[in-house]
């Protein structure tokens, strides 16, 4: 006697095929829909001219004298390399917050002040799914937007600047394709920073239906930490705050490579990605959606 299977085993079978498949048309829907978009191409744009703009201005003018700004300053004029690492310390600080800022905190109050919300909702995705297809493809576009800003910068520090071994602020010397590798290990380690800072803009933006109060939001709370960890007499918090850690990515440009830097900076990120991202899954599934 041959066995039946039943039908029910093979419905729960397809769907557990198909919720992948349908998890991955969601989120090529939504990176469609922020790669599109008119104002990220010209914010992805923004940040590939500002690295160009930089090293045409070392040419002309020069770097800074010693003890004017950090050591990877100086280096650029030296080795192009170091255009990229120069460029991202540079927009770390400001600029590519508030790009994350604005496409994080866009991703949920703006659908809901459009009054598209309630549309998605209906589909059968689920709450739950919709906001981690949200936060997937702001952290695809964070990653894009750093590797953005190091390829602009290694392309015209590669045009503007002479190109060799690289000499790491610990005084080695690295070949040129060392120098690459940790270059893109700087994009992932840049790249993860904003992702957590886009798990606060998303957070923000499950509690309203106005995109510009959570970007407006985002970027306060960016300042206000930079502001309280430039404090001497606050030091002591410095360890706990986002934007302190953005910068580490020096310890990749030491020999050996400050692992354990590295390490704390990733988890202080992974920490504020779970503590903002359960926020706002506890707000936007208990949320009652009216627009």
């Amino acid at each position: 006697m041959t066995g039946r299977v039943p039908a029910s085993a093979g419905v729960g079978t397809a769907r557990a095929v198909g919720a992948p498949r349908a998890w991955l048309r969601l989120l090529g829907s939504e990176l469609g829909l922020i790669f599109r978009r008119p104002r990220n191409l010209a914010m992805l744009a923004v940040l590939a001219a500002i690295p160009v703009l930089f090293g045409v201005a070392l040419r002309t003018f020069g770097g800074p004298g010693e003890g004017e700004g950090p050591g990877i300053f100086g280096q650029v004029t030296g080795n192009g390399m170091f255009l990229a690492f120069a460029s991202l310390f540079l927009l770390v600080q400001l600029l590519l917050p508030v790009v994350v800022a604005i496409v994080a905190g866009d991703a949920i109050a703006g659908e809901a002040g459009i009054g598209t919300l309630r549309y998605l909702l209906t589909a059968p995705a689920g709450r739950s799914r919709l906001l981690a297809v949200k936060y997937t493809g702001v952290a695809v576009f964070c990653l894009a937007a750093v590797g953005v800003v190091a390829l602009a910068a290694l392309l015209s520090g590669l045009v503007l600047f002479p190109v060799g071994p690289i000499t790491l602020l610990s005084g080695g010397t690295i070949p040129f394709l060392d120098g690459l590798l940790r270059i893109g290990v700087v994009v992932l380690y840049v790249a993860a920073g904003m992702a957590a800072l886009a798990a606060v803009a998303l957070a923000l933006s499950t509690l309203t239906e106005v995109s510009i109060g959570a970007i407006a939001g985002t970027v306060v709370i960016v300042i206000v930490a930079q502001v309280l960890g430039s404090l001497p007499q606050l030091a002591v918090i410095r360890p706990y705050l986002l934007t302190d850690w953005w910068d580490g990515f020096d310890a990749v440009l030491r020999d050996p490579v400050a692992t354990g830097d590295l390490g704390r900076g990733l988890l202080v990120f992974a920490v504020y990605a779970v503590v903002f991202g359960s926020v706002a899954w506890a707000r936007f599934t208990g949320k009652d959606i009216t627009a």
